[in-house]
């Protein structure tokens, strides 16, 4: 929000001598945060000038400029920069006559963006400052030729200095107002906030005696006078509570659209950021900086009917002020007449009755709107304004009459425009809100010892009515510009911001006892230290994906399942949450990969998002903010959930070894992959048993599918391989890519829940190989299993060394060797023991399998 220092001192008493940076770090005092210092960079010698002569001269370049003499000081004085009285100056704009006094920039001035003017010679003259627009001199965007003061209503004396005419020596500052201080977003609240933070006296302009005048006389008398009835229809009303609980209408007649609006007011725009516009637009936009309420004005001759404040029908369009034609959602609220909607609530008017400069007669409307309901139409239709801005950070609903009668004051004031009593106010400002303060509370939370007068006198400051139940708590009604004070522990949030947050002791919280890390995280936490000590780095990416990419990775056979859309996505092409973490880990690799990162080992340790077989994701309608959700509703929301599986993904690309002299370089591959998987499984006290798999997303004979034991079952946990060549090269990734990903949720839960050290062994291991003939389609990790199971309690450990095919077997067969090491506890085996564990384990395995043992 950007304050004018002029503007400020309007309703709170700001010393003359406070400098911009004063006020800033006043504002800081009381929590706001400050942003920046704007003024409008004009210096020097800038005056009024009279043109005295204007010769136009046609140039070779067909061009036509205008010699003119102008006086710049009175006959016979010195000028402002110590020169004559008249100067000789190049113009090459031509909406100007002789007698017109116009701005001046004489050298040594200098105009914002640091351009310097200075005698030139140019168009065979020499040209002795130069006569300023309005664009040049920073206060508008206007260039249809130079500034004229007339058009303004100026006349004043040449020689003035234009700078403190038109205000550019106008400072303001810029405050950053957090979400939940939407009373801020105005010069009323921040004129508010530094009384706050410096004791200052505040007038509040909202409760100024002439504007309840004026609104008790715009109202109509009666019904049959009301010149445009307003309706707010019953559909609007949600838990006995209105979307839209106040709609003043007043109306305003003759106003004259010729007139212009007074510099002090633009300056005031300008600096506040808004650019000028026709007089009766400025005054509604200066009313909505000042009080903080959005107007909007309507061309009365445009309006048909009366107005009906409804929900939008499907299929109805509006084409809104800024020339777009919008489909309209049946969220949306609307401001409607006999033809349909002129405006949607509270984000933007329509272009239908918008005020031109043709408008004599208008309607003035300033109404309250629920901020969720405007917050969801504004991002609905990418139409962020001043008016939705305020409206989703909450507008006091009981200064939206003393807007609108401020409107009126000003249209009479500068646009001649006469108040008739034929306006309506419909609804009214609910209750206040009351709330519970115990005495003490404000001292258990910040660690001071407020006195019971500190913290009446703080409350009351910000507006709140203190009233003592007991000895022992406080009642507090809050103002109705507060919206965000809510319970206890925003009220003593209030008395820690006005009693000075440097009091507040800086002491560090005693952790208690007994707690710590739960199972889950603690095992997550060491498998993302095991992976990083392995080499790998751990990566966070969106979890938003293409239908496309979901429907490639979210599950093995790449077929179309559910997925979860979002209803307002930041980019409509990645609307899905994954199913799977690749798709975000692939957008990862090819951005390093760009980059000239080609040798990658990434992880990421993050939620899928799986639809609830059968339930119906998301709600028909959230309920309201202010109120605490009924069980029911808090159940329908649970339901409306997705499935949040944890999962690990990880990926690599490019060289596992580098090149270096004499040696190779070794890229990653599937059985990398794999490693990285059992790693992973070992980092969580748990076992992978490893299957030839498929998955659409993986290369078809490089696909391990991944299990894990739980009791006597086996439970698919992920997927672990080399990904299809045409699936990296869409991607641009460069030559093989690997991939894991794991359901971390099920390893986890098949984890063992507490790993015990086995006893060094105190007697020496006997170590035999054992090389079995299988079919060629019987998975290793089977006959693996077999083995150990038949060679019973000795086998200390047993390992895959060798998958041969070849010469000596058949296609169909192939060669499994297992290097297997005995141990005993309580003597030193001797061979014929540990040859009669590895012959009970092929046994076995012939017995399942059909195996034979090779020589």
């Amino acid at each position: 929000m950007r304050a004018p220092l002029s503007w400020l001192r309007e309703w709170v008493e700001l010393p003359v001598e406070a400098t911009p940076q004063e006020v800033l770090d006043a504002f800081v005092r009381v929590g706001l945060e400050d942003e920046e210092i704007l003024g409008f960079d004009v210096t020097g010698p800038v005056v009024v000038g009279e043109v005295l002569e204007r010769t136009p001269e046609p140039q070779s370049n067909g061009k036509t400029i205008n010699w003119c003499q102008v006086r710049v000081a009175p006959e016979g004085q010195t000028a402002a920069d110590g020169g004559a009285d008249v100067r000789g100056i190049v113009c090459g704009a031509h909406n100007f006559e002789v007698g017109d006094k116009v701005v001046v920039t004489l050298p040594g001035s200098v105009l914002p963006g640091g351009f310097a003017i200075a005698a030139r010679k140019t168009y065979g003259h020499i040209s002795d400052g130069m006569i300023a627009s309005v664009r040049e001199l920073g206060i508008g965007e206007d260039h249809d030729g130079i500034l004229v003061l007339s058009t303004l209503g100026l006349d004043p004396e040449v020689g003035t200095s234009a700078i403190s005419l038109l205000g550019l020596d106008e400072q303001a500052v810029d405050v950053n107002v957090t979400p939940d201080r939407g009373y801020a977003l105005s010069m009323r609240g921040l004129a508010r906030e530094y009384s706050h933070a410096t004791g200052a006296a505040f007038r509040d302009p909202a409760l100024r005696n002439e504007l309840a005048a004026l609104a008790e006389q715009a109202v109509a008398p009666d019904a049959a006078s009301i010149r445009v009835p307003v309706t707010v229809a019953d559909e609007l009303a949600v838990r006995d509570q209105t979307m839209c609980p106040v709609f003043a209408a007043f109306v305003l007649e003759g106003a004259d659209p010729s007139r212009r609006t007074p510099q002090w007011m633009r300056t005031r725009l300008e600096l506040a950021g808004i650019r000028s516009k026709s007089l009766l637009i400025n005054i509604t936009n200066y009313v909505c900086l000042e009080l903080g309420q959005p107007i909007h004005g309507y061309d009365l001759a445009k309006l048909d009917g009366g107005i009906v404040v409804r929900r939008a029908s499907a299929g109805e369009r509006i084409t809104t002020l800024d020339g777009k034609d919008r489909e309209l959602s049946t969220e949306d609220i609307v401001i409607a007449d006999n033809r349909g909607p002129i405006g949607i609530a509270g984000v933007m008017g329509g272009a239908e009755t918008e005020i031109s400069d043709t408008t004599t007669d208008l309607l003035i409307e300033a109404a309250n709107f629920a901020q969720i309901s405007i917050a969801r139409s504004a991002r609905r239709h990418k139409l962020p304004s001043e008016a939705s801005r305020r409206f989703e950070r909450g507008v006091d609903p009981r200064v939206a009459v003393a807007a609108a009668a401020r409107v009126a004051e000003l249209a009479i004031e500068l646009a001649g425009a006469r108040l008739v009593p034929a306006g309506t106010i419909v609804g009214e400002a609910s209750e206040l809100r009351t709330l519970s303060l115990r005495a003490n509370a404000a001292a258990e939370r910040m660690g001071i010892d407020y006195e019971r007068d500190e913290i009446i006198r703080s409350l009351t400051a910000i507006g709140a009515q203190v009233e003592a139940s007991n000895d022992e708590t406080l009642q507090v009604t809050v103002p109705s510009w507060r919206p965000d004070l809510v319970d206890e522990v925003s009220l003593i949030e209030e008395i820690g911001r006005l009693g000075d947050f440097d009091r507040i002791p800086s002491v560090l919280p005693v952790a208690p006892s007994g707690r710590g890390l739960t199972r889950e995280q603690s095992l997550r936490r060491q498998l993302a230290n095991t992976l990083a000590a392995a080499g790998s780095v751990e990566v966070l990416s969106y979890p938003f994906t293409t239908l496309a990419d979901n429907t490639l990775f979210g599950d093995a056979s790449g077929e179309a399942h559910d997925h979860v859309k979002l209803a307002n996505a930041l980019d409509s092409e990645t609307a899905w949450l994954r199913r799977s973490m690749l798709p975000g880990l692939i957008g990862v690799a090819h951005r390093n990969v760009s980059r000239g990162m080609t040798d990658l080992s990434i992880f990421e340790i993050g939620h899928v998002f799986l639809p609830r077989e059968g339930a119906e994701l998301g709600v028909s309608e959230l309920p309201p903010v202010a109120v605490r959700p009924s069980d029911a509703e808090l159940s329908a929301l649970e339901q409306g959930l997705p499935e949040q599986p944890r999962y690990l993904g990880a990926m690599l690309v490019g060289d596992r070894v580098a090149k270096g002299p004499g040696q190779a370089a070794f890229g990653y591959d599937w059985v990398d992959a794999l490693d990285l998987a059992r790693l992973a499984a070992h980092a969580v006290a748990t076992e992978l048993v490893i299957a030839q798999g498929s998955h659409a997303a993986f290369h078809p004979g490089r696909t391990a599918e991944l299990f894990v034991r739980q009791g006597d079952e086996l439970v698919s946990v992920g997927f672990a391989g080399e990904l299809h060549p045409e699936v990296s090269a869409e991607r641009d990734l460069p030559g093989r890519v690997c991939a894991v990903e794991m359901n971390l949720d099920v390893l986890l839960e098949a984890g063992r829940r507490e790993v015990v050290p086995g006893l060094i062994a105190g007697y020496p291991a006997a170590t035999q190989d054992l090389s079995l003939v299988v079919k060629a389609n019987v998975p290793a990790a089977e006959v693996q299993a077999a083995v150990a199971e038949g060679t019973g309690e000795l086998l200390e450990s047993i390992s895959l060394v060798d998958d041969y095919r070849g010469q000596g077997l058949t296609d169909d067969e192939k060669s499994l060797t297992f290097a297997l090491r005995f141990r005993a506890g309580d003597r030193t085996l001797t061979a014929a023991e540990a040859s009669e564990a590895k012959e009970a384990g092929a046994a076995l395995a012939q017995e399942r399998f059909g195996a034979t043992m090779r020589a």
